[in-house]
């Protein structure tokens, strides 16, 4: 029996039976489920394609051909047979194996991705770069089905069909779930044809019983041809014809647990000629039977009880997370307010919007994963009369930045979009980053752009957003918890747009902290003044409109401005302070503290912020080196 810490290498799948293969494949959700509840992670989408997997890997020779798996949630097995098994406990920390495919962690990665719906487009791109080049490999793109609602995986679907001499392959990966279950008219036709019996039939096939007809042989008359093709219609099921409409020659719906079966399919299509579409139907959390009846609820886990299920509890309670009073405040406006539509891109329980559908899903819509889409569709309620509040994590708006510009704030269209995940996320690593929605949405006209110090001032915060009607609005706020300061149950007063406030005086220092960055600021100044430094702190609120009336006086009177932010530096809130004071002829000297312009890796939040001198204590440490004190504190 060959172990799984001895599979370095997908080719040595090659030649095994299927009795060693499924040995392989317990071992693999052994390994994955003891992993993730040890460190928390992606859990149900890995432990359905393990059969998938491993089927697909011993049809191909993986020195040469390339796979491309999209997203990357379902990729842990694929990391677990190419050489990753000894160091996997260390997913998702620092230094440690990715939770998503990287490129430069290992030559069997072909490709990147933490978003969704690009696989595809990719493998299209791989494949017509071989053919260019006279190569001769295999490229396998791998998609789920709730991948499959996004724009950009159609299109490349389009563009694919229309290259008969480009040899793809496209397995669809249906387990009927993405994140939240999935959204539109191809899930459902999915669906239909996952309850149908399967269907496997090939052009070749029926091509052969033609032959055999008296006075047919081997010529085919026109006619002919158009009666083949319309008994095809009738043999390839709804979805299935879609996609040979497409020019795509579409097999299954196969069982995606069964090894046999999938290695047979999987030989066939890479006999047949242009793009293929191989439809695989799996069950999500496949092998562990609490993530089989709660799909949503295990697509990730934090640190759990194997036996239970149950997550490990906290030694102490924990501040209300800012995704749960976003959603709580949102369903108290809702109901006084019925003009009031939340929008998701297929996150409802990451932003909290699954709670505003159970109590008011008449003002609650889902799109998929399609935040193109989720914006314009706001843009059309905004039209006529509607308030719509899209809740999009801050990582998967910057797909929607056309949108944004040509559909909404052009039009100075009244959209609220709330950045969920802004800041530094974690062990997600870069593709989920929230760090550049400061740089890339300031400088958009008929925009406001704010963040809250805290989670009482976040719903101050939605009070204003969904007052404002002079054209678009966005709130950022970071992932986690608040900071337990008390919140308000009704009565919230809108803030005045564009004005920050004073937080603490002193005369020596100007320190303007944004959004989740105004208490580490205030913890900066408290250190400053041990050493003699007295600093006033100010609660920007807005980087756009910039408090300028109450900003620049303090710049001017007291010459050192130091500004934070859990954003990239370039073009962000201390770029438009420094553009401000330059404006105005105000000179100062300028620390701006935040993300430099790198890529920041998976990692505990607080070890990024660490590796990025964003405490308190190193960024007092920056304060005096910058201003030449000769004082030291950071440890």
């Amino acid at each position: 029996m060959m172990h799984l810490s001895e599979l370095t290498h997908p080719n040595q799948l090659h030649g095994l039976s299927i009795h060693q293969l499924e040995q392989i494949a317990r071992q693999i959700r052994e390994k994955h489920l003891e992993t993730i509840a040890a460190s928390g992670g992606h859990l149900g989408p890995g432990l359905g394609v393990v059969e998938l997997t491993l089927a697909l890997y011993q049809t191909l020779d993986l020195d040469r051909d390339k796979v491309i798996w999209d997203v990357g949630h379902q990729a842990y097995p694929h990391k677990l047979i190419t050489g990753r098994y000894n160091n996997f406990h260390t997913l998702r920390q620092k230094n440690g194996v990715a939770g998503y495919l990287k490129r430069s962690e290992s030559k069997f990665d072909h490709f990147g991705a933490g978003h969704a719906s690009t696989s595809i487009s990719a493998g299209l791109g791989m494949a017509l770069a071989r053919d260019m080049k006279g190569e001769k490999f295999k490229v396998v793109s791998v998609i789920g089905d709730g991948a499959l609602t996004g724009g950009m995986a159609l299109e490349a679907i389009n563009h694919a069909g229309h290259l008969p001499n480009t040899n793809l392959m496209v397995v669809l990966n249906d387990n009927e779930m993405s994140i939240s279950p999935n959204v539109g008219a191809i899930p459902r036709y999915l669906n239909k044809m996952r309850l149908s019996p399967p269907v496997q039939f090939l052009k070749d096939n029926l091509e052969e019983q033609f032959k055999h007809l008296p006075f047919v042989g081997e010529t085919f008359t026109p006619e002919m041809q158009r009666i083949k093709e319309g008994m095809k219609r009738l043999a390839v099921p709804k979805v299935g014809a879609v996609f040979e409409e497409l020019g795509f020659t579409y097999i299954g719906p196969i069982d995606g647990h069964n090894l046999e079966e999938l290695i047979t399919t999987f030989n066939q299509a890479h006999q047949m000629p242009g793009p293929v579409l191989v439809h695989v139907a799996t069950v999500k959390g496949k092998g562990y039977a609490i993530a089989e009846k709660d799909q949503v609820g295990y697509h990730a886990q934090n640190p759990f009880n194997l036996a239970t299920g149950k997550a490990i509890p906290s030694n102490k309670p924990k501040p209300p997370s800012y995704s749960k009073v976003f959603a709580e405040t949102l369903i108290k406006l809702a109901e006084e307010n019925p003009k009031i539509v939340g929008i998701t891109a297929a996150m409802a329980t990451g932003t909290g919007l699954d709670k505003l559908q159970a109590k008011l899903p008449n003002q609650y819509i889902d799109v998929g994963i399609a935040e193109q889409h989720a914006a314009t569709l706001a843009a059309g309620l905004a039209c006529e009369g509607i308030r719509p509040v899209c809740a999009i994590y801050s990582t998967f708006l910057q797909r929607a930045y056309d949108q944004i510009i040509h559909d909404i704030c052009i039009q100075k269209l009244p959209v609220f979009f709330c950045l969920d995940r802004a800041g530094i996320v974690g062990a997600d690593g870069p593709t989920h980053q929230g760090l550049y929605d400061i740089a890339s949405l300031r400088c958009i006209p008929n925009l406001v752009l704010m963040a809250p110090k805290d989670e009482a001032e976040l719903q101050r915060m939605l009070v204003t957003g969904i007052d404002y009607t002079d054209g678009a609005i966005a709130m950022r706020y970071p992932r986690g918890n608040g900071y337990g300061v008390p919140l308000m149950e009704e009565g919230w007063e809108p803030l005045e747009i564009g004005k920050g406030e004073i937080l603490r005086s002193g005369d020596d220092l100007l320190i303007l902290g944004y959004g989740s960055m105004v208490y580490p600021a205030l913890q900066t100044a408290e250190i400053l003044n041990e050493h003699g430094i007295s600093a006033t702190v100010v609660n920007a609120r807005f980087v756009k409109p910039l408090d300028t009336e109450l900003i620049l006086p303090l710049a001017q009177r007291i010459g050192k401005v130091v500004t934070m932010e859990e954003g990239c530096l370039m073009g962000g809130f201390g770029s438009a302070v420094a553009e401000a004071c330059m404006d105005q002829n105000i000179p100062v000297s300028m620390l701006r503290l935040g993300v430099p312009d790198q890529l920041v890796d998976h990692a505990k939040p607080e070890q990024s912020f660490a590796e990025l001198g964003l405490t308190p204590s190193q960024m007092a440490d920056r304060v005096l080196q910058t201003f030449k004190s000769p004082v030291s504190v950071a440890h």
